[in-house]
């Protein structure tokens, strides 16, 4: 198997990818060509073909597809050069080669965030938790494999459970530092924040937006859950609920990125600025991971809007 991460310019391979995209285009000059995204488990490359003729076979998005094709950079980033294509045949490929997972021991960091709930001093609180994380029949059983995001960052099996953990330590290290924080709510918001995404992406090897998810989204999702199981928990506080689920709403900081509300109580802040650094931050380690090119400039991120550079001096 040729993995995409191993892929240099100049090369031809015949190889299976799992096509994620398709869509048919129009050039300059009025040809029809398929611009494609294929992915295996190191990550994605684009890819294009040109010459629509008899070796290009029948295929759709989320088929198995065996290329054959150049290497080649466009715009400072590989590109595949298909001239031809077809499905593959049962029997020809590992699934498991296709789906991009975390390089941690899930496991261990499932366990790891398992264990802030003994650390809660609230007892509706730590009940709360115990109840989604521990009884829920789908977050108790997915929780730890499903990615965090279809693209952005940690988008891999694990990603949600590393993404997860990495918020509830910041937000952890951070709840000391400053007067007025309650923790419990601080670390709950925290474990609790991207639950909603269990139901909002599909399972690998897809690993796209359900229908649910693409009309209510993660976050509505997670908060009516939350609602939903404080609310069989008796004597939960109401003002406790709404503090909880207030920190959930505003996570994404701003209207325009789909928060219904800004963060209004310091745990909302903090948990919206643990959340945007450990996002923003493995977008950094997955460029510099991910680039191939010479030099010390990975290249510019499209999301973080910037040039992305190594830290590497003589």
């Amino acid at each position: 198997m040729k993995y995409i991460n191993e892929l240099r310019e100049g090369e031809n391979i015949i190889e299976h990818y799992l096509c994620k995209s398709r869509a048919s285009m129009k050039s300059r000059n009025g040809k029809n060509y398929l611009s494609l995204k294929l992915q295996d488990k190191t990550g994605m490359v684009d890819a294009k073909v040109w010459d629509l003729n008899k070796d290009i076979q029948s295929f759709a998005e989320n088929d198995f597809i065996k290329v054959d094709a150049f290497v080649t950079t466009f715009n400072n980033e590989l590109q595949l050069n298909i001239k031809r294509v077809r499905r593959s045949r049962e029997g020809e490929y590992d699934p498991a080669d296709f789906i991009p997972c975390t390089e941690k021991n899930i496991e261990e960091m499932y366990q790891e965030l398992m264990g802030y709930i003994k650390t809660v001093s609230s007892p509706y609180i730590k009940k709360l938790l115990e109840e989604i994380f521990l009884h829920h029949p789908v977050v108790s059983r997915d929780f730890k494999y499903h990615s965090a995001a279809k693209t952005m960052h940690h988008s891999f099996r694990g990603g949600l459970v590393e993404h997860t953990l990495s918020v509830t330590q910041i937000c952890d290290f951070m709840a000391p530092r400053y007067q007025f924080v309650d923790r419990d709510i601080l670390v709950a918001s925290a474990m609790l924040h991207d639950v909603g995404k269990i139901m909002e992406l599909s399972d690998f090897p897809l690993n796209d937006y359900t229908d649910e998810g693409q009309l209510l989204g993660h976050i509505f999702m997670g908060a009516e859950l939350i609602r939903d199981t404080a609310r069989k928990i008796d004597g939960f506080p109401k003002q406790l609920e709404m503090l909880l689920l207030h920190c959930i709403l505003s996570h994404h900081g701003e209207l325009e990125y789909g928060s219904p509300k800004v963060p209004e109580t310091i745990e909302a802040f903090i948990l919206h600025c643990a959340d945007n650094m450990d996002a923003k931050t493995k977008m950094f380690e997955e460029m510099i991971a991910g680039d191939s090119t010479q030099g010390s400039w990975a290249g510019y991120h499209r999301m973080l809007q910037r040039n992305i550079r190594r830290s590497d001096y003589e």
